[in-house]
């Protein structure tokens, strides 16, 4: 099995800034546009997903020396599917109001593209250790892009921080429907890599 050149900590920060699942890879875009209405909403699904990565990643790159290549994919959609229900039954008991309303996004993790690719990619290549810090890198960065863009949509669209009222004015509630959730990704993404062009720019530079 080939063992990653990269540092952990470059492993981390990797799926944050430079491979981010939703503003760069642009993976697992569904959830992105219909669940990230607000704050919490991104924190809740962006913390499920981080949770069903590490545990996936670990127990995948843990027996990839006994999967045999022609069910490799059935043993990743069943080592996710595991764990996802493991963080659906914590997330409806301790916290059913807001599980209630993200409602089957959670069961969908199963079919989220960005945990497959990475045990594809990765996990299914590499030692444990490398392995969990790709899939924490890979979780933090989803669970970035939902809680950003759940906070501009919940300013934006409810006038609301976390619950708090923050504009006291009527908000714009275009914010809040599905189709400005293809916007406000778009543009959130646009920034994103503007400022990832400039950085690699200015390093460059000093370089």
């Amino acid at each position: 099995m080939a063992h990653t050149k990269k540092s952990n900590s470059q492993l981390f920060f990797n799926g944050i800034l430079s491979e981010n699942p939703i503003f760069r890879l642009a993976l697992s875009m569904c959830p992105a546009v219909g669940i990230s209405t607000s704050v919490m909403n991104g924190i809740l699904l962006g913390v499920a997903v981080l949770f069903v990565q590490v545990f996936s990643s670990c127990t995948i790159s843990a027996i990839k020396n006994y999967i045999h290549p022609r069910i490799r994919i059935p043993t990743y959609t069943l080592t996710i599917a595991t764990w996802v229900t493991v963080i659906d039954l914590v997330l409806a008991a301790y916290v059913p109001a807001a599980y209630k309303e993200m409602g089957i996004f959670v069961k969908l993790i199963v079919a989220f593209a960005i945990i497959t690719m990475r045990l594809e990619m990765f996990a299914a290549k590499n030692p444990l250790i490398p392995s969990f810090w790709d899939a924490v890198g890979m979780g933090l960065g989803f669970l970035f892009g939902m809680v950003t863009l759940g906070a501009v949509r919940e300013i934006l669209g409810s006038g609301t921080f976390l619950g708090f009222d923050l504009l006291g004015a009527k908000p714009l509630l275009f914010f809040i429907l599905p189709a400005a959730g293809f916007f406000v990704v778009g543009f959130m993404m646009a920034i994103y890599n503007y400022m990832d062009l400039v950085f690699k720019r200015m390093k460059e530079k000093k370089g």
